[in-house]
Formats: structure tokens, sequence, C-alpha cells
């Protein structure tokens, strides 16, 4: 029976035998004291392939969220997207209780970060957080006008770009609504400056557990010159680095089919939706979180298609949020998959609008 709770968005997996075979998977030694050749090799391919100065990687986002914001600590006040992604929220939390000013902001309202950005602390850069693409609606945050802002007050825009990378890239269209190459939202608004940085993991469009952080080449050597988690904790695995690898060769020579594969996948279940009179959130990108009848709530749908053998995702958009029922659709899904996922949700249509209300489908 067919999951929708997978975020492996291109369908990338990468088995022992599909990598290129290492000696050990750690060698024990922090990368403060030094990357193998593995390790800078694939940090040069990844800053061409994002089409910035350098680029470090890191076992997690996290990791490197701490080290960014500990690092701009004393000169830093934090203006936060009310979508950013927690972990980028946890790691701004511990410079904020040392002092540095926090402030929050409408999610993807320019005016909204406008009028934060005139809270002003003296002395002070801002640093503005913000994801790069909201996985509810599927649309991308108006970075250039961020930008703009940011440029202006000669501070940083600070990108988790985890949902974009693989799936959004330059030159969209019409024909191709995710743009090409995969390399992310400011591909997406060919977008490259020195005051934009981006952070990612690479768990999500190229299956690889693995995180990067992208910037000019200043900046990412001040990075690795004192980073502490580089000091005190374990660099990525030789697994992850051979499978990153992978990942951007894939990518490079079947990215295009993947990304339309899912497309496909994405519009035929859309149009489904359709036929039964229901639709989704999420445009082209792969979440598609379920727009419900009043009469039929989400944990008990989730919990309808869970019995009758379809995996679906329950979550609220936010804390204290409504419950949601999200598809998570992946280029290794057939129509098959779809057609299966769209008979289930017909029956429970069906059976929840012949059910007295007390008998309905509820949470």
């Amino acid at each position: 029976m067919p999951d929708f709770t997978s975020a492996l968005y291109l369908g990338l997996t990468h088995n022992h035998g599909s990598l290129r075979p290492w000696r050990q998977l750690t060698t024990g030694r922090p990368a403060a004291l030094g990357s193998l050749r593995e390790v800078e090799d694939l940090e040069s391919a990844l800053a061409e392939f994002l089409g910035c100065g350098a680029v470090a990687v890191g076992p997690s986002t996290f990791h490197l969220f701490w080290d960014l914001f500990d690092m701009f600590a004393d000169d830093i006040a934090i203006h936060r997207d009310s979508g950013a992604y927690p972990i980028a929220h946890w790691a701004a939390d511990a410079v904020g209780a040392r002092g540095a000013p926090q402030f929050a902001f409408a999610s993807h309202d320019r005016s909204a970060l406008r009028a934060s950005l005139a809270l002003r602390s003296a002395n002070r850069r801002p640093l503005v957080l913000v994801d790069g693409l909201n996985p509810l609606t599927g649309q991308p945050a108006p970075l250039p006008d961020y930008l703009d802002l940011v440029r202006q007050r000669k501070g940083w825009l600070v990108l988790d770009d985890t949902q974009a990378i693989g799936i959004l890239g330059r030159q969209a269209s019409a024909a191709r609504p995710l743009g090409i190459g995969g390399a992310g939202t400011p591909a997406w608004f060919e977008l490259a400056d020195p005051h934009l940085i981006r952070v990612a993991s690479l768990a999500k469009g190229f299956g690889v557990p693995l995180a990067l952080i992208g910037g000019s080449r200043s900046l990412i050597e001040r990075f690795k010159a004192i980073s502490k988690t580089r000091v005190h904790c374990s660099p990525p695995s030789q697994a992850d680095i051979a499978a990153a690898r992978r990942a951007l060769m894939i990518n490079a020579r079947h990215g295009e089919t993947l990304r339309q594969r899912l497309i496909n996948v994405i519009s035929s279940f859309r149009q489904g939706l359709s036929s039964l009179g229901l639709a989704a959130h999420g445009g082209f990108f792969p979440v598609q979180t379920l727009i419900l009848p009043a009469r039929m709530k989400a944990t008990g749908l989730h919990a309808a298609l869970d019995w009758l053998g379809v995996a679906t995702v329950l979550h609220r958009a936010r804390r204290g949020g409504r419950a949601l029922v999200s598809f998570i659709l992946n280029a290794s899904h057939g129509l098959a998959d779809i057609e299966v996922g769209l008979v289930a949700l017909h029956l429970l249509l069906t059976a929840c609008t012949r059910q007295k209300p007390a008998l309905q489908i509820q949470e």
C-alpha cells in the first residue's frame, strides 16, 4: 500500500552498494584539525552547484545554525520570520539568552519585515532569519525584497533552504514551474549576494543526512576558523560524504527528468482531488495539504486512511494550530499509488456524506 510520509522528494536513496567504498566510517578527528580531500572536493562541488563563494558541510542544520549565530552573537539583532523552521529558532534562542535582541515578523510579509527592522538596536546589524520556501503553501519567501531591506542596513539574510534544495531552480516558467537545476530558492529568484547566507539539509531533496552553509568565501573561512561544533562534534561520516557526491551526480544527469516526474505525480494527484470535489494547498510542491470540508476532521481522516493502508502525515501548521493532513509526494510514486490514495479518499468522503452527523469522521 502507498506511503505518503517520506520527504525524499526526488526519490533518491543511497544503499551501500551504490556508493564509493570507504576505509572507515569516521576518522575520529574533528573537522577543525583539517578536512579530508573528499570533504574539500564535496564542498567545492556544492559551492559550484549553489553558485556561491564557498560552502562548509556539517552533520546537521542545527550544528551550522548554532555556530553561525554564535559567530555573530555580539553584533546582531535577530529578526525572525514567524514561519521559520524550529531548528533555526533553537539556535537563535541561544544567542538571545546572551543578549542579542530578538524580533518576530509575520511570515512572507515585506511590510512586516520593514516595520521589524525599524526597531533597530544600537550598534547591532540586523540578521533576518527566513525559510526559503513554505512547504504548507508551496510559496517561496519574497527574497529579493527581503534582501534589499537587509542590504540597506548592512545586515544579513539567513536562509533555511532545506525544502527547496533539489526542487526549485533557475529559469522557472509555466512549462517548468520548478525551474531547472534544483539549486534552491536563490536560484529560482536568480539571486547572488554577499549579504545572503544559506543553510540547508540535503536530507529531503537529495536523500542525504548532511547539511551545508554557503556564502561568500571570506564568511565561510571565518565560520570554519571559529566554529565550535567543528571542534567538539563529529564531522559528517564518509557514508554521508559519498552519498552527497552521488546525489550531485544524479542531479546533474537525471535531475530534470526526476523533477518532471515529480510534477506529473503532483498534477495527477491535484486533478484527482478536484474530481472528488477536494483541493489542497501546496501548488507544485510535493507537500500537498488537504483542504477538508467542515464535516471531515483531520484526525479522524488520518486514522481512517491509515486503516485503509494509506499512510499520510498528521500535523499542525503552527504550535496550537488546527490539525492538518498532508500527502507527501515524491518522484518514486507511480500513478497506481496516486490512484489508491484517491480511491481511499473517495470512499471516506462518500461514507462521511452518507453518515449521520454523530457518526461522521470526527476529531
